[in-house]
C-alpha cells in the first residue's frame, strides 16, 4: 500500500469529527466568530493553546494582508500547518554501527516499533540486532525473544534484574564481533516523572556513545494520550536530547493533532508515524502529505 493510500486510511478516523469541522469552517464567514471557534477545533484536536494562538495570530495577519476569502485562506491554513512541522531524516550508514536507542513510556508501543524498525531496516539489508535493554521486566525480554523469533535476528539479553547499561555494553561489543551494523536497543519505560529513569537512560546513552558509531535516540510517543505525550515529550528531551519521535496509535484516535506542537513548542522532529498493527504500517513522515490527507475535504 502506497504512502498517501495508507495515510488515507490510517487517518481515517482522525479526520471524522474535529478535523471535519475545522475543514466545513472555511465555508462560512471569515469573521471573529470564525477564529474563535477555529481556535477552540484546535485545541480540542491537541494542537494545545500555545501552538493554536500563534496559528490563529498568523493567519489573521496573512488575510488582513493579502484580503484572503475561505478557500484562500484554507490554502494558507494548510500551510501554515505543514511549516510548523519538522521531519528527522537521518540517514544510517551501512558501513558503520548504527545504533537506536528507543525510548519512551511503558504502553507507548515501543518494542512493537523497534520490530517494525528492525523489518524495514532489514528489507534495506542492513544487519539488525535487537537488545533487550529493559532488564526491570521479564515480560518485556519474553516479548522481545517473540520478536526475535519472528523475525529471525538475534536478541541480546540477560536474565531481569541485570544492569542495562552492562547489557547494552556487551551487545555493542556483540554486534562489531559479529558484524553487524544496526542494534537496535529497548529500554525500560516506567512513569516519565520518575528521575531514577532518566538517569538509567542517560547512562545507557553514555555507555553505547563511548566509541564512534551513529547513535540516534528515538522517542516513542502514543498519540491518544494527547497533551501528556507533549509533556513526555518535554521530559525525555530534556534528559536525553531526542532525534526523531515515532508517533504511534495515530490510527486509533480522533485528534491527531499532538504531532503540531510537538514541533512546535518543543521543536522535535517527527520519523516515523504507526498508522496500524501490521509490520509495514510504521510509514515515513512527509508534513505536506500529513495535512493533506489529515485535513482532506470530501465533501
Amino acid at each position: 500500500m502506497s504512502l498517501i493510500d495508507k495515510l488515507k486510511s490510517g487517518l481515517a478516523k482522525t479526520r471524522q469529527g474535529i478535523w471535519k469541522n475545522t475543514v466545513g469552517l472555511f465555508r462560512g464567514k471569515v469573521d471573529e466568530e470564525f477564529y474563535e471557534e477555529l481556535a477552540e477545533l484546535l485545541i480540542q484536536g491537541d494542537v494545545g493553546v500555545n501552538t493554536t494562538m500563534e496559528l490563529i495570530e498568523e493567519l489573521r495577519q496573512r488575510q488582513k494582508e493579502k484580503n484572503l476569502g475561505g478557500e484562500e485562506l484554507f490554502a494558507e491554513f494548510k500551510s501554515l500547518l505543514s511549516g510548523f512541522l519538522q521531519i528527522s531524516n537521518f540517514k544510517l550508514d551501512p558501513e558503520q554501527l548504527n545504533i537506536l536507542l528507543i525510548v519512551g513510556v511503558n504502553g507507548s508501543g515501543k518494542t512493537t516499533s523497534l520490530a517494525k524498525l528492525a523489518h524495514y531496516y532489514k528489507q534495506e539489508g542492513f544487519a539488525p540486532l535487537l537488545v533487550a535493554g529493559d532488564t526491570f521486566r521479564a515480560a518485556a525480554i519474553d516479548q522481545l525473544k517473540v520478536w526475535g523469533n519472528r523475525l529471525n535476528l538475534p536478541v541480546i539479553a540477560q536474565s531481569p534484574g541485570s544492569d542495562p547499561a552492562a547489557v547494552c555494553y556487551d551487545a555493542r561489543e556483540a554486534a562489531r564481533a559479529r558484524g553487524k551494523n544496526l542494534l537496535l536497543v529497548d529500554t525500560a519505560g516506567r512513569l516519565h516523572t520518575e528521575k531514577n529513569l532518566m538517569e538509567e537512560l542517560k547512562k545507557i546513552k553514555r555507555v553505547l556513545g563511548k566509541e564512534e558509531c551513529n547513535l540516534k535516540t528515538l522517542l516513542v510517543l502514543d498519540a491518544t494520550n494527547g497533551q501528556n505525550a507533549l509533556e513526555q515529550g518535554r521530559t525525555f528531551n530534556k534528559s536525553l536530547t531526542i532525534d526523531g519521535v515515532i508517533l504511534t496509535k495515530l490510527d486509533g484516535t480522533a485528534k491527531g493533532g499532538i504531532v503540531f506542537p510537538l514541533a512546535r513548542e518543543l521543536e522535535l522532529p517527527v520519523f516515523k508515524l504507526g498508522l496500524g498493527e501490521g509490520m509495514e504500517d510504521l510509514k515515513s513522515f512527509e508534513p505536506e502529505l500529513f495535512v493533506e490527507q489529515l485535513l482532506e475535504d470530501n465533501e
